[in-house]
């Protein structure tokens, strides 16, 4: 019983990143249509991103400031540069593309095209030596195989649309959309999806680096949190000067921004933080595919999204090399795990064969004459 006890436990352990990342997707993939929703009802995509930061912020405070007392280093004048830029590239000027982008183009698409920054993400992470890559080992060739066919995935979504599926039933829930206002500019949204992706690399890279000198996560999110709201801010003030732009009511638009608050921006981000410093970058943008199914299925079935043949087909060669990449990591890891380690289980071994080997030689010397 304490057996299945231990194996029980250690296999929660050894999954619990991946169980993690999952329910994380699970959330992206809610959000993509709880802010359209919301944007269809007239409120600013960069309003909501300052107001979702807020929210964030205030909620993730307190959580940091007494469960991290002890445990958080000092802030120094680098580091909170460091932390500012890193607030730019995740919600500044990355959310305010992304979601730019989600009023011109359909939520497939966005979460499609989302799956290249796994791949962009593992490039950088090879040129910045945080990811290992062997090609003289079959598992090395999986990565490399795994990024250029997810990417060629991508390129196949973007530029082959193909014929609509049919829907056989009308959708669950309508959604009232703005004549001539949603997915008409698709190669402007298209172009700001590509800039959020590579922001959002970047991102991502810049979080291992931080966390290894800011070790304190729930911090690292709140102060994300509220550095993302100023700039998200700032950026909006110019933007947009309608004062009425800023005004939300108890409706889908104030529901949008406590979910991304307190969910996405809070507990998701914690999650990804905590992953990315047991797991490292790549492994946390693995996942993104999830959300692609989960938001195609939803958009289909629920809503009466269009889908195109393109779509179906890229999102399945993406899925294909992101989890070959998944398959090369996960199993280099446990190789290298093995090398780092002083002594293996192999090299244990061979140590006590040499031992035994020795102790035999040198009665075999002590015998002769």
């Amino acid at each position: 019983m304490a057996l299945k006890t231990f194996s029980t436990g250690s296999l929660y352990r050894r999954f619990k990143p991946h169980l993690l990342m999952v329910l994380a997707q699970i959330g992206y993939t809610f959000l993509y249509f709880i802010t359209e929703a919301s944007f269809e009802h007239g409120m600013n995509p960069h309003v909501y991103i300052t107001y979702r930061h807020i929210v964030s912020s205030i909620v993730m405070l307190p959580f940091a400031y007494f469960l991290e007392r002890k445990k958080r280093p000092k802030l120094t004048i680098g580091l909170f540069v460091e932390i500012f830029i890193l607030s730019l590239l995740g919600v500044g000027l990355t959310l305010n593309m992304y979601f730019a982008s989600l009023r011109y183009t359909s939520p497939t698409f966005v979460a499609s095209m989302v799956n290249t920054i796994a791949s962009l993400t593992f490039i950088i992470a090879v040129a910045l030596r945080l990811e290992g890559l062997d090609l003289g080992n079959p598992r090395g060739i999986a990565k490399v195989v795994g990024t250029l066919v997810s990417l060629a995935g991508v390129m196949t979504m973007t530029l082959y649309k193909g014929p609509i599926m049919a829907n056989l039933w009308p959708p669950l829930i309508h959604i009232h959309r703005k004549t001539g206002s949603n997915h008409e500019s698709w190669l402007k949204g298209s172009i700001l999806t590509v800039a959020s992706c590579i922001s959002w690399s970047a991102w991502y890279i810049m979080q291992a680096f931080i966390l290894k000198r800011y070790p304190a996560q729930l911090s690292l999110t709140t102060w994300m949190s509220f550095l993302g709201a100023a700039q998200s801010a700032f950026f909006t003030l110019i933007v947009e000067r309608r004062k009425l732009a800023w005004t939300i009511g108890f409706n889908i638009d104030f529901w949008s921004t406590v979910y991304g608050g307190v969910v996405v921006s809070g507990i998701i981000v914690l999650i990804q933080l905590w992953c990315t410093e047991v797991k490292g970058p790549v492994f946390v943008t693995m996942f993104n595919p999830l959300s692609t199914i989960l938001v195609a299925i939803l958009a289909y079935f629920v809503l009466g999204e269009k889908l195109y043949l393109g779509s179906i087909l890229g999102a399945a060669v993406v899925i294909i090399g992101l989890y070959l990449l998944l398959w090369g990591k996960e199993e280099q890891k446990g190789c290298s795990k093995s090398q780092d380690r002083p002594l293996s289980c192999c090299d244990e071994q061979k140590e006590t064969m040499k031992r035994t080997l020795g102790s035999v030689e040198s009665k075999i010397t002590a015998s002769e004459p």
